[in-house]
């Protein structure tokens, strides 16, 4: 009888996240037709925009806007973002640059020295520093705003290399929509083709800009500024209550408080600004592990906010799913340690009825992240699979940086406080050093792999080992993830770059 309670527990203990996470992947299913429906509508109401800002009588006066890059010793790129922001396209006087520039090292005499050449071939271009770097990049974008006059902010990061018409194809929007906040383009990639970290990275950032974005958007649902490549309006900033700097999403807060605040935000997916995607494995668990205390910190500030709006409960629903998308790590990482037990040691047989419904419910859900990753490679690029032959990579490192961002979650749960770490970017010249060390995280993720690697060498040898696919998925991300983080501690991991082409 006590056996029995015993597997009745972990059976339990088991179904409840994977049923949450079911709940996280029906609903990307439920994104996935909403954008499939949407998205031709969408492009047509754009060019009717378009239309509308041509026939406008008073289109030929643009408006002032002020174009912001915060850095933050970006010795790298700094030249790069200047010079990139200096060509975009738009009437002269009306717009003027901002090196928001906290920078320690050598990238302040970079940017002096482009600034003035820029200067001196006619752009606007002024260097702010702050005597303290206080709110991080939230507290940069804030001290720029209060040294401009213009009713246009553009937000780049260092590492974007904004189109020269960005500023022709989104200002328009906000003009002939002047109940818009925020326009927010698409993010593309610079070096994609650097190795396989970076192209299975590319799969994951397509598939957030294409699909989950789109189908917020223009679902009417909250959508998010991703913190660059975004034209935003200042009254929607002041009625948003400003930059903040109490959760590392600065980007996901305002946008949520914008649209609380009634500033709708409209995505524009045929603008693409491309950017660096982390090369380093420790850079990429930084980038995540931000993104993801942050993104849980914002839930906690900003869902009490949206549950008692007038807003729809399907809106707010779709808005916790969307804030707390992160914890589907520690999900991951209760299944990893779970399923052992369950299969290894209960009564519960993966012959049983209950476990083969199960078996086929999860793994229907489990697909669903990656069809929403391999349907914008044949949207968005003519070698499709090429691309999509790196999604099991992807899911590896998923399942891998679980054990980091099950750390990034209960931090923000917990309200402990942490630094905005930025992500160290290469520019044109070699991959950039990030070694990060041999932390506490990257032993838990080695142990996680070796449990899960012995449990797979116990259910071969009992017979069960067609009830652990699984836990090899699990064993197999937590060792790659551990191994590369492992190498790139020590080395700049050279050995896993791939020649472009």
């Amino acid at each position: 009888m006590m056996w029995r309670g015993w597997n009745e527990l972990l059976l339990a203990a088991h179904l409840l996240p994977a049923f949450l996470l079911l709940a996280y992947s029906l609903n990307l299913y439920a994104l996935i037709f909403l954008w499939l429906r949407r998205r031709r509508q969408a492009a047509r109401e754009t060019e009717q925009l378009y239309a509308r800002f041509a026939a406008d009588p008073s289109a030929a006066d643009w408006p002032p806007v002020t174009t912001q890059l915060p850095l933050f010793n970006e010795i790298a790129v700094a030249e790069r973002a200047l010079r990139a922001a200096a060509a975009m396209r738009y009437p002269a006087g009306r717009h003027t640059i901002q090196a928001l520039d906290d920078s320690t090292d050598g990238t302040r005499a970079v940017v002096d020295r482009v600034a003035a050449e820029l200067r001196a071939a006619g752009h606007d271009v002024r260097v702010l520093r702050r005597p303290a770097r206080v709110g991080f990049k939230a507290g940069a974008l804030a001290y720029g705003m209060a040294q401009s006059d213009a009713d246009l902010f553009a937000v780049f990061d260092a590492d974007f290399v904004p189109p020269p018409d960005f500023l022709l194809r989104a200002v328009p929007i906000l003009r002939v929509r002047p109940e818009l906040g925020m326009v927010q383009a698409r993010w593309g990639h610079l070096n994609a083709e650097y190795s396989p970290i970076t192209r299975a990275e590319a799969l994951a950032i397509d598939g957030h800009f294409t699909i989950d974005q789109g189908a917020r958007a223009w679902g009417g649902f909250f959508m998010n500024f991703n913190g660059a490549a975004g034209l935003w309006r200042r009254p929607a900033i002041i009625a948003a209550g400003g930059w903040q700097h109490d959760t590392l999403t600065e980007d996901l807060d305002l946008s949520y408080r914008a649209q609380l605040a009634g500033w709708p935000c409209f995505y524009l997916h045929d603008l693409v600004v491309p950017a660096e995607l982390p090369e380093n494995i420790n850079a990429f668990k930084t980038q995540q592990f931000r993104w993801a205390k942050g993104s849980i910190q914002t839930a906690r500030k900003v869902f009490p906010l949206v549950w008692r709006s007038n807003r729809p409960v399907h809106v707010k629903l779709q808005a916790l799913l969307h804030l707390t998308a992160y914890a589907a790590h520690p999900l991951m990482l209760w299944l990893a340690l779970l399923s052992f037990p369950l299969v290894g040691f209960t009564s519960y047989r993966s012959s049983s009825l209950l476990m083969n419904g199960l078996a086929i419910l999860f793994t229907f859900g489990a697909v669903a992240p990656y069809v929403l990753y391999a349907l914008p490679q044949f949207l968005l690029y003519r070698d499709p699979w090429r691309r999509v032959a790196y999604l099991p990579l992807l899911m590896l490192l998923g399942v891998g940086i679980a054990v980091s961002n099950t750390r990034a979650v209960w931090e923000a749960i917990t309200g402990r406080i942490s630094e905005f770490v930025r992500t160290p970017k290469r520019g044109a010249g070699p991959s950039v050093a990030y070694r990060g060390g041999l932390s506490r995280m990257l032993l838990l993720e080695t142990l996680c792999g070796i449990y899960c690697l012995g449990a797979l060498c116990y259910l071969a040898t009992h017979d069960r080992l067609a009830a652990g696919a699984f836990i090899f998925i699990y064993a197999a991300g937590f060792i790659l993830v551990g191994a590369l983080s492992f190498w790139h501690a020590l080395f700049d991991g050279s050995l896993l770059r791939r020649t472009p082409g």
